[in-house]
């Protein structure tokens, strides 16, 4: 045994004698990847390119309850820890988005594929470039749109460890030059994302079509309607506000963006369903169709999210938790016109003040725009094949009126007559996971099965950008410019396309393009936007308690109990303002640009405040 020993010793000695031990130490790491590596492998830069399409930002984040009940037209209805929503008013810092982590990567990026990456061919490095700007371009419009102008950064601020930090302390751009900035660059890099064309998850060149639509209508919008202001919104070094003689080209430039996109033929108003509300609710749930342009994908078992878990209607959950946690205001569902063209004022009341019976719980929205059934889920209406039981109690007739009367437990009978007392789907005022206005969301709330169980969830896409947005963005744009014919011809094509007959607007204005907004882009993260750069959010939500759109009011339908009376069994509707909403929402000057966080002036001492912080 000891000889074996010492001969397997002196093997080892002689073998490691033998060894070139630099080439022993000089191996190829299993956990590190070198920059040739990395800039020269198709597949590791499209996984990173991965990464940063995946956190492009948005104002609360993609599919976001919490967000849509503080920005949009409805209020929160979930869990009461949550509540805090109803009793909301925005801060200075709303909003706020400072994101140089992004940019900083999306700068290496660039840098290293340009510097490192010898072994890709010429078009992959294009291509690759076109993204990272597309994508760094968007984190730009991002911030100026909440911030007002920032510094523009398109390289690495590498420290020198001089004890000098004044090269990397940039200041902020003026707010037009961003916007110019986000224009240039998408000019520039347009025909390079042509390879992506059949992609609705990567950037191509429709795709910075519709971000040039979009950020230059915002631009023009600044520069009309903040100098139409009594006084302005600006800073003495142009960080906010931009001069008003900049409108006309701005809008120039968004009107032939959104042509552009028109034009391409891969593209169009998603119109397969002759029944109306169907098709504006498929237009956004069908994948790969023509009417989106860019969108943030999911698919079940690898990425999903909860919205439908959220939001599903009362009786149609799959899960022992949560549901219905928006509920729709009164006023967005009187936003919707009635297709004769009479304003959507919803009809409880007669010229006198009583109430109007209905024979059918859904008769009261009969003939509406049909983008409301694509939206809303109300009363006598459909989910997942099932018939909704929207319904908050009896009215029964009594002493020359109708008693209101409601019951806490959803599905029960009223036992005078057998009938249903309080629906299965409520809804049920100062409740959670139930309808507190009588209307639900239908519109991104999945009906696929086990959409709403936390164990499948949902994976329908988040549609960044859509046709229907840039037939609006082009109306708004020519109507801006005087070319009120194409303007009107926009707004009627997608008007009919929500079964409106045709030329049904004469005399377009620009209320009704604003309205038009509201109704087709409602919950897509536009309307807290919008309202910003028309310089009116202050307006619409200011603070006033009895103001139809700073509170959010409910709808909500009673059945009628009067034996031996042609109403017995008919349905007349109450308007109310549900305890849980508290507070109307304000919306002060200051939050027309968020406050910039003190460690950031800090750093920097060249950062000018914002006004009103």
């Amino acid at each position: 045994m000891k000889t074996k020993l010492i001969i397997f010793l002196v093997a080892a000695a002689l073998s490691a004698s033998s060894c070139k031990h630099d080439e022993w130490f000089d191996r190829p790491s299993k956990n590190l990847i070198t920059d040739e590596q990395l800039w020269n492998d198709p597949v590791l830069i499209t996984s990173l390119l991965a990464n940063y399409y995946n956190r492009l930002p948005w104002l609360h984040g993609v599919f976001n309850t919490g967000g849509m009940a503080e920005g949009d037209d409805a209020m929160w209805s979930g869990h009461r820890d949550q509540n805090w929503r109803n009793d909301f008013q925005y801060g200075d810092d709303y909003g706020r988005y400072w994101d140089y982590g992004l940019i900083r990567d999306i700068s290496v990026a660039l840098e290293g594929i340009e510097q490192f990456g010898g072994s890709l061919t010429a078009a992959q490095k294009q291509l690759f470039n076109a993204e990272l700007r597309f994508i760094r371009a968007s984190v730009y419009f991002e911030m100026v749109k909440r911030m007002g102008g920032v510094p523009l950064v398109t390289t690495q601020l590498i420290y020198d460890f001089s004890g000098n930090p004044e090269p990397l302390q940039m200041p902020r751009a003026k707010e037009h030059e961003v916007y110019d900035f986000i224009y240039s660059e998408t000019e520039a890099i347009k025909d390079h994302l042509a390879t992506n064309a059949n992609s609705r998850t990567r950037a191509n060149t429709v795709t910075a079509l519709a971000l040039q639509s979009r950020s230059m209508l915002y631009a023009a919008s600044i520069a009309k309607y903040n100098n139409l202001m009594g006084a302005p919104i600006s800073t003495p070094g142009g960080e906010v506000g931009i001069p008003a003689s900049m409108a006309g080209d701005y809008y120039q430039k968004s009107l032939a963006a959104s042509r552009a996109i028109m034009a391409n033929s891969s593209y169009g108003l998603f119109n397969a369903n002759p029944n109306k509300g169907e098709n504006f609710y498929t237009m956004l749930n069908a994948k790969n169709n023509a009417e989106v342009i860019f969108a943030k994908d999911f698919q079940t078992g690898v990425k999903v999210h909860g919205f439908t878990y959220d939001n599903i209607i009362k009786g149609s959950t799959e899960d022992n938790e949560s549901s219905s946690t928006l509920s729709p205001s009164l006023s967005f569902v009187e936003s919707f016109d009635y297709l004769d063209g009479a304003v959507g004022t919803i009809r409880d009341r007669d010229q006198n003040g009583n109430y109007i019976v209905y024979a059918n719980p859904a008769d009261i929205f009969a003939n509406k725009d049909g983008r409301l059934y694509g939206t809303v889920i109300y009363a006598g209406t459909t989910f997942k094949g099932r018939n909704t039981s929207i319904q908050a109690g009896v009215a029964v007739w009594q002493d020359g009126g109708y008693d209101l009367r409601t019951t806490a437990r959803l599905g029960d009978s009223y036992a005078p007559d057998g009938g249903l007392w309080t629906g299965f789907d409520g809804p049920a005022d100062n409740q959670q996971d139930v309808s507190n206005t009588g209307f639900y969301l239908r519109k991104m709330v999945s009906d696929a099965s086990g959409a709403s169980a936390r164990g499948i969830s949902a994976s329908n896409w988040w549609p960044w950008y859509r046709m229907g947005e840039i037939y609006l963005n082009a109306a708004e744009a020519a109507f801006e410019l005087g070319e009120t014919g194409p303007a009107t011809m926009y707004i009627n094509t997608l008007r009919e396309r929500a079964g409106f007959p045709a030329n049904s607007i004469s005399n377009l204005t620009m209320d009704i393009i604003r309205k038009e907004r509201r109704t087709e882009l409602a919950f897509e993260d536009h309307r807290f936007f919008d309202l910003k750069r028309w310089r009116t959010a202050h307006l619409v939500w200011n603070g006033e308690e009895t103001d139809r759109n700073a509170v959010v009011y409910g709808l909500y339908p009673y059945r009628v109990v009067r034996p031996g009376h042609p109403t017995n069994g008919q349905y007349i509707y109450q308007r109310i303002r549900p305890t849980r909403f508290r507070r109307a929402r304000l919306f002060r000057m200051a939050n027309y640009y968020a406050s910039i966080d003190q460690n950031v002036i800090n750093n920097n001492p060249k950062i000018v405040r914002n006004p009103f912080n």
